[in-house]
This record gives C-alpha cells, structure tokens and sequence, in this order.
C-alpha cells in the first residue's frame, strides 16, 4: 500500500443503514401503530425524537458522506480525514438547527460513520493511531453534538 494510503480503494460490499433510516422507520412503525388503535398517542414519541425535517437533513448529509467516501479511487489518510471532518461539520449545523442529536443519536452516527470507512477498507484503528487517538475519537475533532 502506498504510504499515506489507508485503502486500495472502496469496497463496500455490505449495506450499511443511516441511522436516518432507522429513525424513519421508527417514526413510520409507531405512526402505523397509532393509527392502527394498538399504541396510544402519548405513547408515541419517535416523531418528536426525529422530526422529519431534521431527520431528512441527517440524511442527505450521510448520504453525501458515503458516496464521497465510495467514490475515492484510494482513500488516503488525507482523503479520510477530509471527509470525517466535512461530516461531522455537516451534522453539527444541523444539530444546531434542529437540535435532534442526543447521546443515541450520537453512537449511532459515530458507529455509521466508522463503517463507512471500514468497508471501504480502511483501518479506521490505524487511522486514528496516526493522530495519537482511540478509534472511538474519530469524530471527536470536530464533533459538538
């Protein structure tokens, strides 16, 4: 591998889910089952955990970073790190705005984040290592949420 190089390039052969989806979902499953009679109203609190709006703009920004990421003909530390920084900057504006992203919402985007790296093949361990970081302190750079 050339040095400065954490990939031969992307790989992604397995699918990954946007914590965005899994929110939709949980948003669409409790409305279905209000409407169905079998949970009550007061008892359905996904939509306000993940308003749409907030919740589609969550979306296109992991979106944007995964096919940044898989578009890469080698993802280079540099490359890496570029992207991780734009995304996390990307979802700290929308956190400002929308003010959707709690402690949940948090590990869900950091462990999407992360398996967007490694399956595109890059050792995100190695990665953070080049900056004297745990792998769990790949976003923490730029992260407010």
């Amino acid at each position: 591998m050339a040095a400065g190089t954490v990939a031969a390039g992307p790989t992604l052969t397995a699918m990954i889910f946007r914590p965005s989806q899994t929110w939709q979902r949980r948003v669409a499953e409790q409305e279905a089952a209000v409407a169905a009679g079998t949970l009550p109203r007061d008892q359905a609190y996904a939509a306000e955990l993940w308003p749409a709006e907030a919740t589609a703009a969550v979306d296109v920004v992991l979106t944007a970073y995964a096919q940044e990421i898989a578009g890469l003909p080698a993802v280079t530390e540099e490359a890496a790190w570029a992207a991780v920084e734009r995304v996390v900057l990307a979802l700290n504006a929308v956190d400002e705005e929308q003010a959707v992203i709690e402690t949940g919402e948090r590990e869900e985007l950091c462990e999407y984040i992360d398996a967007v790296l490694t399956e595109s093949g890059v050792d995100v361990t190695a990665l953070t290592a080049t900056r004297n970081l745990h792998r769990s302190e790949l976003t923490d750079g730029w992260r407010d949420w």
